[in-house]
């Protein structure tokens, strides 16, 4: 499977059943709990719309990390993918996201780390993010979170 299909199987299977704001802290709280574990040092974000419901900033990070998700943030708003996803789509067709979207690049950022919060039989409904770690390893750590704490909830 190629990594476009990878992540594209990710979006489909991570799905909630329901998301409100006590799901939200939760899910915030849970990748708390697996980052401090790791000491990673991430700032992480969970929103729905436009309202953030959690943050947290860990050790090692800055409020570079709070813009990074805001711009990675924007790109899943946008293109309802993840900002990896959208950001290995341009690069499989030979283009810069950073040009060819024509998107202000101080705005959105097409690297990974920002995964659409999907609610079965509704869509996208917000996103979950972390910024603060190599663009794949964001993205598979809010993955490897998702999963874990999906099974909590089935």
């Amino acid at each position: 499977m190629s990594l476009l299909e990878t992540l594209a199987e990710q979006e489909s299977r991570l799905v909630f059943t329901s998301f409100d704001n006590d799901v939200a802290l939760a899910l915030g709280a849970f990748l708390l709990s697996a980052a401090r574990d790791r000491s990673l040092p991430v700032t992480i974000s969970v929103r729905r719309g436009q309202q953030r419901l959690f943050h947290a900033a860990l050790p090692g990070t800055s409020a570079d990390n709070d813009e990074w998700i805001d711009r990675k943030s924007r790109v899943v708003d946008r293109y309802a993918r993840s900002s990896y996803r959208v950001g290995e789509s341009f690069r499989a067709e030979g283009k810069a996201f950073e040009v060819d979207s024509l998107l202000d690049p101080r705005h959105y950022a097409a690297h990974g780390g920002v995964f659409p919060v999907i609610v079965a039989g509704v869509g996208m409904v917000g996103t979950v993010g972390v910024s603060g770690l190599p663009q794949a390893d964001d993205h598979a750590f809010v993955v490897e979170q998702l999963e874990a704490f999906l099974a909590t909830t089935a």
